[in-house]
Parts: structure tokens; sequence; C-alpha cells
């Protein structure tokens, strides 16, 4: 099947609409000067622009068109990708909170599971979450920051390759909040780091950026000794910024090392 294109995306979604009128129409959905009304265009360009001889739209004349045609999040997006070949600019809006879908999905790995937000502050965990990192929910909000944690000055105490575990979180915030857009809460997080934390200003002068992807992680406890890992992130459909960091134990000793922590502080029943 063909890729469709902006011309066919905007007859189609144009022909969904149901127009406010009374008595027959001989048409399907709203008419082109309708739209181009709604959008506040000239009916020609609009009528060019199905026609595929309409030129590229801005970003401002896209947001029209989506709100003119009532486009949801996801046809938006297809808008932008077909218009523009890149996803619409975030908007800065807080992100969702934490659904009991996704807090039932946590809770149903045995695997430590986080939930982040584009600024890195966790807002959802599980019990093996819990074990291995601290009780998130006894905590002060202001402590529960994966960027604070890394940067902390007593990080290296459990975190054997501190350096590179601040490097790549540092790398992935960057790119995270320059996908939500600029927010006061990581302006604010980005000044208190570089105030306290020598390490957190020589690596932002870096500027380096990098997704997060998969990667090692080594942990240290005293109780069970060091713990590998692979840290995976992975958006959260529908929610506006959220993203889930599970980490999988990589051999047979640190999964026993897992199931040891969660039989030990097993709730009582």
């Amino acid at each position: 099947m063909a890729t469709t294109t902006l011309p066919e995306f905007l007859r189609a979604r144009r022909e969904r609409l149901q127009p406010e009128v009374t008595g027959r129409r001989r048409t399907p959905g709203l008419r082109r000067e309708e739209v181009a009304a709604r959008a506040g265009v000239s009916v020609t360009w609009y009528t060019w622009l199905e026609q595929g001889r309409g030129g590229v739209p801005s970003d401002d004349v896209l947001e029209r068109l989506a709100r003119a045609l009532e486009l949801d999040d996801t046809n938006r997006e297809m808008l932008f990708l077909l218009a523009h070949e890149r996803p619409p600019p975030r908007r800065h809006t807080p992100p969702a909170d934490v659904t009991p879908a996704l807090q039932r999905v946590l809770d149903n790995l045995r695997v430590p599971a986080l939930v982040k937000t584009p600024t890195f502050q966790i807002v959802a965990w599980n019990r093996a979450a819990v074990v291995l990192f601290g009780d998130y929910a006894a905590m002060p909000e202001h402590e529960r920051n994966m960027l604070r944690r890394v940067f902390h000055p007593k990080a290296t105490t459990f975190l054997p390759h501190a350096e590179d575990m601040q490097r790549t979180c540092l790398a992935a915030f960057r790119v995270a909040i320059a996908r939500a857009g600029a927010t006061p809460e990581a302006a604010a997080l980005v000044d208190e780091l570089m105030a306290t934390s020598e390490d957190f200003r020589r690596l932002w002068a870096e500027n380096e950026l990098h997704t997060h992807g998969v990667r090692p992680r080594r942990l240290v406890r005293p109780d069970v000794g060091e713990l590998r890992f692979e840290a995976s992130m992975f958006t959260v459909d529908d929610s506006d910024g959220l993203s889930m960091v599970v980490l999988s134990p990589v051999d047979d000793a640190s999964a026993r090392a897992v199931e040891q922590l969660l039989q030990e502080r097993a709730p009582p029943p």
C-alpha cells in the first residue's frame, strides 16, 4: 500500500467531520471553505494544499489546521510528519499522572522498574526498586530525582562506575528536556546541580547528547555484593513525557540477589 500523502490525509480528515447544519448535504464532512474559515487561511490556499500545490505550511498554520480538523494527538503528530517529516513541537504541559494500569505493569515485574518525568523525577516504582534503592514513598519528594541521586557526593559508594552513570544520565536528560520543551522545573534543577556539584558542571560543559538506549549498570550492595543489570528505557504512550526504566539482571547471581532481597523484605502477611 502506498504511503499516505498530506493531501490525502487532509481530505480524509475533513470528510470525517460532521457539519453543524440542518438539511441534507450532497458531500460528506466539511467543505473546504469551512475548514479554511476555521483555520484562518484563504480558501484558495487550502484548496491548493489538498491538491498538493500549497507549499510547505508553517508550524503555526499546521497547529491551526489541527484544531480546525479536530485532530487528536496521534493525528496531529501525523499531520506534522507528513508536512515536515518530523513530529510537532512538544506542548508545555506537565507530565500525565501515573495511571492504575501503569502501576499494575510495574507491580507485576519482578525486576526493578521506575517511572520518571522528563526532568528525571521518579513518580512511580515497584517493590524490586524499593528493596534495591530504598523506599521512595518515605523519601522527601526533592530526593526522588535520578540526577540528584547520581550526582550525590556519596554516589560512588554504591555505583562502581559513577562517572559513566552520570555521563549517560545527563546526556539522556538533555535530550528529554529538549523534546519536552524548556520548563522552569528543568531550569531550576540545572541551576541547583551547577551550584552544588563540580562533576555536574564539568559534564554539563561537554554538551553530550544521546538517548538512553540499553546501558549496562553495576550496583554494589553490602548485603548481596555486586549486581549487574541492563537498563532499558521505554516511552509510556499517551502520558506526555513519562518513561519507564527497567533494570534487567544480566546473570544468574544478580537475578538471585534481587529475589533474595525481595524475600527478605517481603511485607508481613
